[in-house]
């Protein structure tokens, strides 16, 4: 297939932010009294943010503070850590270069806050090679929703089957191919061999090993 554009997940994807998560859920939710060993388990990645906060408040209440006021230092304490020591992952920028050169749209779609997508773009200098910045905030439902990779594509102005979608998590691989986007799956080294994943067009460990010849 001719892909016409491309799109990026954000955490995990386009940086290793998900470590930076985890720790931010560890210590403010951890610190509010939420034992992570207790059921109902969650896997979390992939989720909004508002999504965690609600099933731990759901089952685990605390006092004093509000989800909202929860949600703001999780994302405050993330912010703070791409913007101190934020990376690309391995392969990034030479793999966005050559799809400039192949003069190919791309986007960012992302489950978390224009706050991060604005400062993970600045901390890898990368906002030059996105034409669309599609953030949380800017649609009713969250991944695994299509509705964000919907909406990269109309603002790349490409059909959602001219689009190829990078995603770490199985909440974004079930949006991206929801909106009909074919999709290579890059997960976390711990979920490498997870059977989720077989949904994905393609999967790889990390953008060194995606060649677009073999498409």
């Amino acid at each position: 297939m001719a892909f016409q554009a491309v799109i990026f997940d954000m955490d995990g994807v386009l940086i290793d932010s998900e470590p930076l998560w985890h720790q931010a859920e560890q210590q403010i939710l951890g610190g509010l009294g939420v034992d992570f060993s207790r059921p109902p388990l969650l896997q979390s990645t992939g989720l909004t943010t508002a999504a965690v906060i609600a099933h731990w408040y759901q089952h685990q209440p605390w006092p004093l503070l509000s989800p909202e006021q929860v949600h703001q230092q999780i994302i405050d304490f993330v912010a703070s850590g791409v913007a101190s020591s934020g990376e690309p992952k391995t392969g990034l920028l030479a793999l966005l270069a050559e799809n400039a050169r192949r003069q190919l749209k791309m986007a960012v779609a992302t489950n978390s806050p224009k706050l991060l997508l604005d400062t993970t773009l600045q901390r890898l200098q990368i906002r030059q090679y996105f034409q669309a910045h599609c953030h949380l905030e800017l649609v009713s439902r969250g991944k695994p929703a299509p509705d964000i990779y919907l909406l990269a594509a109309s603002q790349l102005g490409v059909a959602p089957e001219q689009c190829l979608v990078f995603e770490d998590s199985f909440a974004g691989v079930t949006a991206a191919k929801a909106a009909g986007m074919t999709v290579v799956a890059i997960p976390a080294e711990h979920e490498w061999q997870h059977s989720k994943f077989a949904i994905a067009d393609y999967k790889i460990r990390c953008f060194s090993e995606f060649d677009w010849a073999q498409l």
